[in-house]
């Protein structure tokens, strides 16, 4: 299952080889109350279909009309909505609120190609988009960089920012793997038990070898990964637990009841880890809301993800740090 963004690209890619007139809009600024943040993108074809989201609708619609028209720009275009309160009305924007877009034709291009061939992989990518000519230009990207916005040009960053290390490799992990994906993690399942990675066929989803503590210290864990565990089995969990709890990862959790994850906190502090760091462990795993499927657990595995990770975004600043690579 692709992210929502690749989705966004990968069909644009093909309206395009289909030979559609198809228009890709990005937001790159937002100011107040917008519904949307900096990156989300929409793509629109000539005859008003379309795939994505830039607002709660309204900004669609306009964009639709635009499309079907023949109104949108033959070049890389700055726009604006709700810059005034009446806009923001009329847009379906809260009060205040304002967005700042680009609008741009594509065309049969390497770039788009090499985008969504580095985001089905789950691979960070980086386009700068000179906006008087047009022309795309692949650059790195780090986790954790924004879109960014220059007097000549946006630099855009396509692909996973966080990562999550799920340990066991059951149905379970299949529906969170799934949920996570869509959530923008690159995802990496680690189970040293063949009998239950034999068959595994996740597309985009990445196989770690070796077992659980291993693979926590071989990814290189660091504050944008989450780490959860849940074979089910002690002796996995833990293993990766150990580890896991000493490192950087901005959420580690285990799977288990409140009277499993009593037992497990007293093993944990049997070992060297300190009160403060078993302490950072979330057991039972994921929000409260009743859940006993597999599904129904990543379910609230994924939410509790995304809330964790939301208070962490909001006080992180990122920024385009290394020039233009290769044109494309």
């Amino acid at each position: 299952m692709d992210s929502l963004d690749t989705e966004v690209l990968k069909q644009a890619r093909e309206w395009v080889l289909a030979g559609h007139i198809v228009h890709l809009a990005t937001v790159v600024k937002t100011w107040g109350s917008a519904p949307r943040q900096a990156g989300a993108m929409l793509a629109v074809r000539k005859d008003g279909r379309v795939i994505g989201s830039v607002s709660g609708g309204c900004i669609e619609d306009d964009l639709i009309a635009r499309a079907q028209e023949g109104r949108l720009p033959d070049k890389p275009e700055w726009a604006r909505y709700g810059v005034s309160q009446d806009e923001a009305a009329r847009f379906g924007l809260p009060c205040g609120g304002t967005l700042r877009l680009v609008i741009e034709p594509l065309a049969k291009s390497d770039w788009l190609e090499q985008v969504v061939a580095s985001t089905e992989a789950q691979q960070l990518i980086g386009r700068w988009l000179d906006m008087s000519t047009g022309i795309s230009t692949l650059t790195n990207a780090r986790p954790g960089q924004l879109t960014e916005v220059k007097e000549d040009g946006c630099h855009f960053v396509y692909g996973p920012h966080w990562r999550l290390l799920i340990i066991g490799a059951n149905q379970t992990a299949r529906a969170l793997a799934q949920i996570a994906t869509m959530l923008e993690f690159q995802v990496i399942i680690c189970d040293p038990r063949e009998e239950f990675t034999a068959d595994w066929d996740m597309p985009g989803v990445t196989l770690q070898p070796g077992m659980p503590d291993d693979a926590v210290l071989a990814i290189q864990t660091d504050s944008r990964t989450a780490i959860v565990a849940i074979t089910h089995d002690p002796k996995l969990d833990d293993m990766a637990l150990l580890e896991a709890l000493k490192s950087k990862a901005f959420y580690v959790g285990a799977l288990g009841s409140v009277r499993n994850q009593s037992k497990r906190r007293e093993r944990l502090l049997s070992f060297d880890l300190s009160e403060e760091e078993v302490d950072r462990l979330h057991g039972p795993v994921g929000l409260q809301i009743g859940s006993r499927t597999p599904a129904e657990i990543a379910v609230a595995v994924g939410a509790e993800l995304v809330q964790v990770r939301r208070a962490l975004e909001d006080e992180r600043v990122g920024g385009l740090t290394q020039p233009p690579a290769s044109k494309v």
